[in-house]
């Protein structure tokens, strides 16, 4: 399996593929695994992986490319919206059928790719967790879903039952409204989220509840929100509380926690049915 990284928003720390090769090659021994990263993501723009025309042609490079087997997203930041409003419509039927994965920034592509069809879209950990304590054990989650689809690997409430989807919170409120909002009908959507006060975490859910996307969903789970600044004053709630209120004033289900987040510990979420596109990979 040829596996191609990208960065779509910040730039990738360049000791990441020094350690992640050999890391892949102690997990996988004998399997054909290649991973693939693009010069791309070592670009400096600002604040960005190179322009915005640069991360594009990255992008549309390897998804086009029909040696490449699957996109992995190098880390977030911020950007990928900006890819995608140069690069999803100038995807071919090679770069769908495709996986990808990654999660926070990088949502905003899987939700634009999921928009138009994309079927194996998932959020998921990247290579720069390899940063996080415990990272190891993240990119082995990782490449066991891309490898083998390893259930293990997959948040435990997905199931067959029901379609899922995953975002960050902040990253969901940004796209709803635009040409990248993806149809999440009976879906179970779970959120997290990372660094937000938490009366920012409550005015993004604000705008969530108020959107006809969520009218649509079988029920929310909620993820670790996890490093919140402290609120001058308190904000007096709690995540889950301000979630449960959210989802009573939309009148959806709130389902409980979901074990995602942005740490080591992240598990993947399939978009859609999950058994459904359930395949070993050699």
């Amino acid at each position: 399996m040829r596996i191609a990284i990208v960065a779509p928003g910040s730039r990738l720390d360049l000791t990441i593929p020094a350690r992640i090769l050999p890391l892949a090659a102690a997990l996988y021994p004998g399997r054909a695994l290649a991973l693939h990263f693009h010069p791309q993501c070592f670009r400096s723009s600002g604040h960005f992986a190179g322009t915005d025309d640069e991360r594009a042609a990255a992008f549309l490079e390897v998804a086009n490319d029909p040696a490449i087997d699957a996109v992995w997203f190098a880390r977030g930041g911020y950007g990928a919206g900006r890819v995608a409003r140069l690069a999803v419509d100038r995807l071919t039927e090679t770069a769908a059928r495709k996986t990808y994965l990654g999660y926070s920034d990088s949502g905003m592509l899987l939700a634009a790719l999921y928009a138009r069809g994309f079927v194996d879209v998932a959020h998921g950990p990247m290579p720069a967790d390899l940063n996080r304590e415990g990272g190891e054990a993240a990119i082995g989650r990782a490449l066991s879903y891309l490898l083998d689809r390893a259930p293990t690997a997959v948040e435990p409430s997905v199931s067959a039952s029901a379609p899922a989807a995953a975002f960050n919170i902040t990253i969901l409120s940004h796209l709803i409204g635009t040409s990248f909002e993806p149809d999440l009908t009976a879906h179970v959507l779970m959120l997290e989220e990372v660094s937000e006060y938490m009366y920012r975490i409550d005015r993004a859910l604000l705008h969530i509840a108020g959107s006809g996307l969520i009218k649509r969903i079988a029920g929310i789970r909620l993820g670790r929100c996890s490093a919140i600044p402290a609120n001058d004053p308190d904000f007096g709630q709690t995540e889950e509380q301000i979630a449960r209120h959210w989802c009573e004033v939309a009148r959806i289900p709130y389902l409980g926690r979901a074990d995602i987040g942005h740490d080591a510990a992240n598990k993947v979420v399939p978009f859609g049915a999950w058994r459904a596109r359930l395949n070993t990979v050699a």
